[in-house]
């Protein structure tokens, strides 16, 4: 058993020990407390001012478009039918082409059967022609021989009339009704010598119409047939396009049918490339042609490049959400090129419309605004005091300081949430 004197000297030895180690945390206490009242109320912290460039700009949002591109298509065919191909070849999606490779062809065999059909009734057309102008040929010989018979007749009955003053009265009646007959004969053939030519001409001008209008089916389907190889207009590379199939939307490929007219393959050249972004009407007089552009993209957070703003269009479109907002279409263009800096990408746009070298530039939540008149908190020994300044220009996060400021001076920040938070 331990003895009782031995237990009366530990419990004093715990309770001098208790007593020491509440006093210390009782100090530390009081010093952490004096230490936080000397901070501005509602402290998140501090910032030094420093002198560097200020930068006014906005942040723009766009779509990464080639400069120099071109959309093939399935054909549109002259004439009628030909609403839907069937691609038999189709360039590899991604690969890189020059000017005049195949980059799709199409199952050709129903245009080349109606060239060769068109042709044949082409050539049907043209024996008919060539039958009828003979046929024509030998009527107008044979209306000829006729008129010359019936003016010899005319002149036989004009000899046998001169015998009339020694025929008998009877005879020489008849005579005069040959000559009159003659002469009827005559008026009539060459009447109807008119007609038959003109119902001739007709008939073969009809004929003619009909070799025409076969002539331009018969080079209709034969352009059809070359139009189903299609070349590179340009070089650049390969972008296969996307169609409806189904449900879902899917790389067109080969042996499928599509409608003449669908977008297949887009062929950029990647050398150029350009953003497309949309201004806010509260901005677009702050943009100009020329400014500096810092580029970024959406899905190659590391990737950044410059550009230039290329193109502003003079009229705005209205937007989807309000008739009373407006947007205006920029061109960026891009300096320089990436295997990543791919169309239809999205990309952040940084737009720089004024640098100011060497100014004193705070952040936009050091300032408190009290009327017309903006102060700072900055630090005076181990407190912080108000001091007004003149704020010359803002941008979305930094303000520039014009006067009231000096550098190395430590302000606090978040000032506007701590004069909100009630005391």
């Amino acid at each position: 058993m331990i003895p009782s004197s031995m237990l009366a000297r530990r419990a004093g030895l715990f309770a001098t020990t208790a007593a020491v180690v509440g006093m210390a945390v009782f100090v530390h206490g009081r010093q952490l407390s004096g230490s936080a009242s000397r901070q501005p109320e509602g402290h998140q912290g501090t910032y030094t001012v420093t002198r560097r460039d200020f930068v006014r700009g906005v942040r723009l949002s766009g779509t990464v478009e080639a400069v120099q591109f071109t959309t093939i298509s399935a054909p549109r065919l002259s004439g009628p039918g030909g609403n839907s191909l069937i691609i038999t070849r189709l360039v590899r999606p991604g690969s890189t082409v020059t000017k005049g490779d195949l980059i799709v062809e199409f199952d050709r065999q129903d245009q080349i059967k109606n060239a060769l059909d068109k042709r044949a009734e082409l050539q049907d057309l043209e024996q008919q022609i060539a039958k009828r102008e003979a046929q024509e040929r030998a009527a107008r010989a044979h209306d000829d021989s006729e008129i010359t018979l019936a003016e010899s007749g005319i002149g036989r009955a004009q000899l046998e009339m001169v015998k009339n003053e020694m025929l008998p009265k009877m005879n020489a009646e008849k005579n005069a009704l040959t000559l009159e007959q003659a002469r009827a004969t005559l008026d009539q053939l060459k009447a109807t010598y008119e007609l038959k030519r003109r119902a001739a001409e007709a008939d073969l001008r009809i004929l003619q119409i009909r070799r025409d209008r076969a002539a331009q089916a018969e080079r209709q389907a034969a352009g059809n047939a070359d139009r189903m190889a299609i070349h590179a207009p340009i070089g650049g590379m390969v972008v296969v396009k996307t169609i409806w199939k189904g449900n879902n939307m899917a790389d067109v490929q080969e042996g499928e049918e599509v409608r003449a007219g669908v977008p297949v393959v887009d062929i950029v050249n990647p050398s150029a490339m350009r953003v497309r972004a949309r201004v806010n009407q509260a901005d677009v007089n702050d943009l100009q042609v020329g400014q500096p552009v810092r580029i970024g993209l959406d899905a190659y957070p590391a990737l950044s490049f410059e550009g230039r703003v290329a193109q502003i269009s003079p009229l705005a479109v209205t937007s989807t959400l309000s008739q009373s907002v407006r947007t205006f279409v920029a061109l960026i263009d891009v300096n320089g090129a990436h295997p990543n800096l791919m169309p239809d990408l999205s990309a952040s746009l940084d737009v720089t419309f004024t640098r100011s070298p060497r100014a004193i530039v705070v952040p936009r939540d050091a300032l408190r605004i009290d009327g017309d008149r903006t102060f700072v908190r900055a630090q005076r020994g181990s407190g912080f005091e108000d001091r007004s300044v003149t704020v010359s220009a803002v941008n979305a996060h930094e303000a520039m300081i014009a006067s009231g400021l000096d550098e190395g001076v430590v302000i606090a920040r978040n000032v506007q949430l701590a004069a909100g938070r009630p005391r």
